[in-house]
């Protein structure tokens, strides 16, 4: 990985309910939370819009988000709260997965935060590798 890249895209050797299947199985056995998964291709065609696979994995470990939770002044990155890893098909047929390098974009901030993200950020990495291998 590039460390400049601040969005992370790989194939996954599965299908994406099966890699989202896996992305999930392995966070919850590395201690993370899944506190939603988003069908964006469900939510669209209930407006009438027809697109290819999307789903979004929301992943959270209390002991990154609570560091960043605890002080009035951390609270700022919340926004950047649950790590969400994107799972999706592309017109080739392939799928797809894609993550923010969360890193890249904490610069600047309180290092508290920087900690909680860099740790955040290294175990999501993990997840994904373990399920559809090195990047």
């Amino acid at each position: 990985m590039k460390t400049n890249e601040l969005i992370i895209e790989q194939v996954s050797p599965f299908d994406v309910a099966t890699t989202v299947e896996k992305l999930i199985a392995e966070a919850i056995k590395k201690e993370w939370q899944n506190p939603a998964i988003h069908n964006l291709q469900q939510s669209l065609a209930k407006v009438g819009k027809e697109v290819k696979p999307v789903q979004v994995v929301e992943i959270c470990k209390p002991e990154y988000s609570g560091k960043m939770l605890e002080k009035n002044h951390e609270r700022i990155a919340s926004i950047m709260m649950p790590c969400r890893i994107s799972v999706y098909e592309k017109e080739d047929g392939k799928t797809y997965v894609t993550l923010m390098n969360m890193d890249a974009m904490a610069v600047g901030l309180p290092s508290t935060i920087l900690d909680a993200i860099h740790g955040a950020t290294e175990e999501t990495f993990e997840i994904v590798k373990s399920v559809i291998g090195p990047f």
